[in-house]
């Protein structure tokens, strides 16, 4: 399965994805992300894996570690996921932003979509069966729709992302259980169907042109955000520090 869409072998696949590392690591869409956060916070796991997570936006314990879910919140995360028997080695984690709001405040629309396309291009290179959105930014964001968490916590469907075919699996964010203690055993309960939903394997996959047209979409895209960068001044903003190298955070 893996590669079977881009023609990529796991190692292209790797070696693309540290590529997008790095772009991520010198970003500057956000201006003032760009300028208030610590590091950037790319994302954390198994780069084949067949589970994704993808939660709201970095926050404290993250920008200082530049890795996700390390607060209470991954805790519970990590807690949930061995009841069913995986860890987080098992699974790979991002978030809607790679970098932490001031504040924590929630995500900006604009940011939610400057960021987009590096999520979507990371799921397009793990190629995950199954992908968890946690919460309403991740999931109103990846299906396109404003339908809030409540109505579709736990109920998977099949969406075309990055040209792949996946199963979306919308529910709730660990955090909401730390807030709200009745919210665990709903979150037990969404996280009890995960190894049910990842037997069925991928779904069929979307026609060879079909992918191409997005794939099409994504590179012009690309290109165009290339060209922007182009005519930026060259260094780094004030408050931002030089990126990490991938291997130190042992993504892949």
């Amino acid at each position: 399965m893996a590669g079977a869409l881009n023609g990529q072998s796991a190692s292209e696949r790797r070696e693309a994805l540290k590529e997008v590392f790095a772009q991520t690591q010198v970003c500057t869409r956000c201006a003032e992300l760009a300028a208030t956060r610590k590091t950037v916070v790319f994302g954390a796991g198994n780069a084949d894996a067949d589970l994704m997570f993808v939660g709201e936006a970095p926050g404290a314990s993250e920008d200082e570690q530049g890795l996700p879910f390390v607060g209470r919140a991954g805790k519970l995360l990590d807690t949930l996921l061995g009841e069913i028997g995986l860890a987080r080695s098992d699974v790979f984690v991002v978030n809607t932003l790679k970098c932490r709001p001031p504040g924590n405040r929630d995500p900006l629309p604009i940011e939610i979509d400057n960021c987009r396309d590096y999520l979507l291009r990371q799921v397009q290179l793990i190629e995950p069966v199954v992908i968890c959105s946690l919460g309403n930014f991740s999931t109103k964001l990846l299906r396109d729709d404003p339908t809030g968490i409540t109505r579709l916590h736990g109920q998977p469907e099949v969406l075309v992302l990055g040209g792949r075919a996946l199963r979306l699996y919308p529910i709730y964010h660990p955090a909401a259980a730390l807030y709200t203690p009745r919210m665990l055993e709903t979150l037990r309960e969404d996280f009890a169907r995960l190894p049910e939903l990842l037997a069925l394997g991928a779904p069929d996959q979307p026609s060879a042109d079909l992918a191409a047209d997005e794939a099409g979409l994504q590179e012009a895209r690309r290109a165009v955000e290339l060209a922007h960068a182009d005519e930026s001044p060259p260094g780094l903003p004030e408050g931002v520090s030089e990126p990490a190298p991938a291997d130190q955070l042992g993504l892949f």
